[in-house]
């Protein structure tokens, strides 16, 4: 069949001198006029035509280079465009990331020992896949908008700081004590919404994050209010701290001490417990447990038909991902040594979601990668300043426009037939199988 005409140049002029209209109109206050309160309390402004101007042609030429690579990826009628080489190439590429990003992961203590800024991103990074891959459990495999994911962060920070100061207790205890504490309150949570979806479900988790900051915050016999908890012991070798004095770790092993090995091994505790949760869900995706949520996640209707109990299809999501955000909030707790509501608000909430969609629903790779651009992006244009921002927010537009069901996007079932095979004429209404 013969592939139908692509647009001409006339169009894609067309479409982006529409857009750059757009953009006019949208930054005209946003950057072309500045206000600010002068000292004798006057607002004061002045333009930046310049800087206007800029972006409005930065659209335009944006706008047409994204039309040439939609014709040029995508299909043209019933033809593609993309050469069978390329294809094979992007598909042998796809099967390398994993790999090469874990080795990399793995090496990178050994690589940047002695830039402690790049392995405290590293940490950042580490711990925000964590979370992704976590949140992913309930919105990616089970379908359900949670918008306050981050009290199960805090649930669990909050677990291992006060077990720790109050009752002495060691790391490896309470870092399962938090999970299980945080899993706990996530059936809490799941009971409640068992019969709401879509944007009730979401103003539902919303209040519960909120409810448990304002706790975090008010209860202060407890939590200390806005002032936190503070002296969070650092986590130990099995017992063995990681100081300078005799009973170190490096006086014990007969090295030198130097600060970065309780960094080095921070990084690789966030790399093994983001891989234990990696490897749960996995797991987990492939027992009858993991079909349900996904089942329940294509239509919860067709869920009940099948007799599938979607209560404890719900529970067990909420509780599983509540599980994975707790381990992650103890081990920020024991990273930061000090805590505070502060730490826990919903922007928390909405950049661990916008990781999990934007790196694709359901996609453990696609996560790890979103985690990775985004934290390291902010990162990256830090130097950019009052447009860091602006920068970021425009990629995430295109990235939503290009490819809507997030970077390594798919819905594909976990189970399935390798070949198909033919049902008996005796079992369908009319024909054969």
């Amino acid at each position: 069949m013969q592939a139908t005409r692509a647009p001409g140049v006339a169009f894609i002029f067309k479409k982006a001198l529409i857009s750059a209209l757009v953009a006019l109109v949208l930054f005209s206050l946003m950057i072309g006029v500045r206000t600010e309160a002068g000292s004798d309390g006057q607002l004061t402004y002045w333009t930046r035509f310049g800087d206007l101007a800029m972006m409005v042609a930065t659209v335009f030429g944006g706008s047409i280079v994204v039309e040439l690579l939609r014709q040029w990826w995508g299909p043209v009628g019933t033809v593609r465009v993309v050469p069978a080489q390329v294809t094979s190439a992007l598909s042998l590429a796809g099967r390398l990331v994993a790999p090469v990003l874990l080795i990399f992961t793995f090496l990178v203590p050994v690589i940047f020992y002695n830039e402690r800024y790049i392995l405290d991103l590293g940490i950042l990074v580490l711990t925000y896949v964590m979370l992704g891959w976590g949140l992913n459990v309930v919105v990616g495999l089970a379908g359900l908008l949670d918008l306050g994911y981050v009290a199960f962060y805090a649930v669990g920070a909050y677990s291992y700081a006060l077990l720790a100061t109050n009752f002495g207790l060691s790391f490896w205890i309470c870092l399962p004590l938090a999970g299980i504490l945080a899993a706990f309150w996530g059936v809490l949570l799941g009971f409640p919404v068992l019969r709401l979806r879509g944007d009730y479900l979401a103003i539902v988790t919303l209040a519960f994050g909120e409810i448990i900051r304002l706790v975090l915050l008010n209860w202060q016999s407890l939590t200390g209010g806005p002032n936190g908890v503070s002296g969070i012991p650092r986590p130990t070798m099995f017992g063995i701290p990681l100081s300078p004095g005799d009973d170190g770790l490096a006086v014990k092993l007969g090295i030198e001490f130097s600060p970065t090995h309780r960094i080095v091994f921070l990084f690789y505790l966030i790399l093994a417990l983001a891989l234990l949760t990696n490897w749960v869900t996995i797991r987990l995706r492939r027992l009858p447990i993991g079909r349900a949520w996904e089942a329940l996640r294509e239509d919860e209707v067709a869920c009940r038909a099948l007799g599938i109990n979607t209560t404890t299809t719900k529970l067990t999501a909420f509780a599983t991902g509540a599980m994975f955000g707790g381990l992650a909030g103890a081990f920020f707790a024991t990273r930061q040594g000090f805590i505070s509501p502060e730490s826990f608000t919903f922007h928390e909430s909405a950049l661990v979601l916008a990781i999990v969609v934007l790196g694709g629903m359901g996609s453990q790779l696609g996560v790890a990668l979103a985690a990775l651009a985004m934290i390291g992006g902010f990162e990256l244009f830090r130097g950019l300043d009052q447009y860091r921002m602006l920068v970021f927010g425009m990629a995430m537009v295109l990235l939503m426009i290009w490819r809507p069901r997030g970077l390594i996007g798919h819905r594909a079932p976990t189970v399935f037939l390798e070949r198909n095979q033919a049902i008996s004429s005796d079992l369908v209404k009319e024909g054969h199988g």
